[in-house]
């Protein structure tokens, strides 16, 4: 299979495997929102990041790491088999670690929200035998997406079946909970035959302990603004305002799926790239990959910041009107999430200087936390919000101020500045259609229909007359080609 053709079905793979792992959730969140309310939601919400942030230690960030050391060793059987067997003794010790730390906050610390964290405990479990990590480095990402899409939608079959009443808010944590142990399990499972764990020494496998938590405290310090903005909405404003930032930044969240799937396999594609020593055939790779992440996440930033309003109001319910001015700023950070991942994926973490990455993640997380400090006491979950936006802005600037003169940013943003100006257009057009339309599902569709039709059109001309290369990978180029064959 040639590099292209595989590069392709990989990202689609893992893209259908990422937003299944969010995107199963969202279709069941309107049934929640109406079962448990503000309140419901929010506790839930407190509880699973707590879990969630537990999960994140007990992984050290081996999505990254993991991933790099397995596509470095690959090509070598005898020594894939060992670079496995030593990652994966260090990731049981660590996560046995934090089963035990999270045993010893269910018992000792927590409060209103027990119930639910222990319904959450095989989320900790898993993280002894989550080896998506071995299966991306090998590019096997179809049994990651098959296996993890099955036991997913099981789960939300489960949740209409057995979740009636707000204190069944427990059985929704334990469903999910299960679904992810069971998705870790048969992905595991699809490694059989690919790797043979061998005998390896406690130094060996210690030795990478250093350098993956080293790329780790970037993930950590990401979670800060993911994870941690919900517990401090929930501990210092309430819980029924972090039901509302819960809500608003589920969506959010969902579709920055797409950017870090697509991330994923170009980190395996590129570290593979930059082994070779193709620096050239790398810029020219980012560059086009960069008009791809710009153009899709402006046209999701642009589209929900135009509907959100009539979005909560149809999907969650009247209870959660107040998340549409949460969802409509929010959706904004993905713009800065997809530059930020390109630069990080492609350039960055493909040549070894996790420092970078660390440095500009710590930046983040640091502004994130003194705005959250200062303005969630006064704003509540707006306060949130902009700590949000600015944490996700200091990203991509602090990449830029470390690596300035290696890329040609001028061109970077101006890409950037082409997408937002496309996608602000298409933002005033959805708002004053949408004045002409009712407010129900079927004036939502049509408003999304409109956007999309826009956005395509001014897409699709701006590709032609600046022969982008994104036009090369419109379906008819294909069969225009074929034609043109003798």
């Amino acid at each position: 299979m040639n590099r292209a053709l595989s590069t392709r079905k990989n990202t689609a793979y893992n893209i259908a495997y990422r937003v299944f792992s969010v995107f199963l959730p969202l279709v069941t969140a309107p049934y929640l929102s109406r079962v448990a309310g503000q309140t419901g939601v929010g506790l839930y919400s407190y509880a699973w990041n707590i879990s969630y942030f537990c999960c994140l230690i007990a992984m050290l960030g081996l999505e990254n790491y993991g991933t790099r050391a397995i596509v470095a060793a690959r090509d070598d059987p005898g020594e894939l088999n060992r670079v496995f067997s030593q990652i994966w003794r260090m990731q049981r010790a660590v996560a046995a670690a934090m089963l035990a730390v999270w045993i010893g906050y269910l018992l000792l610390v927590a409060d209103q929200e027990r119930v639910i964290a222990l319904a959450l405990t095989p989320m900790s479990i898993s993280c002894l035998f989550n080896l998506d990590w071995a299966l991306m480095g090998l590019d096997q990402f179809r049994p990651i997406a098959l296996r993890n899409t099955a036991v997913k939608l099981a789960a939300a079959a489960s949740v209409f079946i057995f979740i009636h009443a707000p204190e069944d808010i427990w059985i929704y944590g334990l469903v999910w909970s299960l679904a992810t142990c069971a998705g870790c399990a048969m992905s595991a499972a699809a490694l059989r035959g690919r790797v043979r764990p061998v005998r390896v020494g406690r130094r060996e496998a210690f030795a990478h302990l250093a350098p993956c938590a080293l790329l780790f405290t970037s993930v950590l310090a990401v979670s800060v603004y993911r994870v941690m903005d919900k517990v401090m909405v929930g501990a210092i404003a309430s819980m029924a305002q972090n039901g509302l930032y819960e809500n608003a930044e589920k969506i959010v969240y969902c579709l920055s799926g797409f950017i870090s799937a697509v991330g994923t396999v170009m980190l395996s594609k590129v570290s593979a790239m930059q082994q070779h020593g193709e620096t050239e055939a790398i810029k020219r790779h980012l560059d086009a990959t960069m008009q791809a992440i710009l153009c899709m996440t402006s046209a999701m930033a642009f589209g929900v910041a135009a509907v959100a309003d009539r979005l909560c109001l149809l999907f969650y319910g009247e209870d959660f009107t107040g998340s549409a001015p949460l969802m409509a700023p929010l959706a904004f950070t993905l713009i800065m999430i997809g530059f930020a991942n390109v630069i990080r994926t492609q350039w960055i973490l493909p040549q070894k200087r996790d420092r970078i990455v660390v440095r500009s993640v710590c930046a983040g997380a640091a502004v994130n936390l003194i705005a959250n400090l200062l303005l969630i006491p006064r704003m509540q979950a707006m306060g949130a919000v902009i700590g949000t936006l600015l944490a996700e802005l200091t990203v991509p600037v602090m990449q830029w101020v470390q690596i300035r003169g290696e890329l040609d940013y001028r061109r970077l943003m101006r890409h950037t500045a082409v997408y937002l100006a496309v996608g602000g257009g298409m933002l005033l057009i959805v708002r004053a259609f949408g004045r002409l339309v009712p407010v129900t599902w079927a004036g939502l569709l049509a408003q999304m229909a409109v956007g999309a039709l826009c956005y395509s059109a001014a897409c699709l001309g701006l590709w032609r007359a600046t022969k982008s290369p994104l036009e090369r990978l419109l379906p008819w180029r294909h069969r225009d080609k074929r034609r043109e064959q003798p």
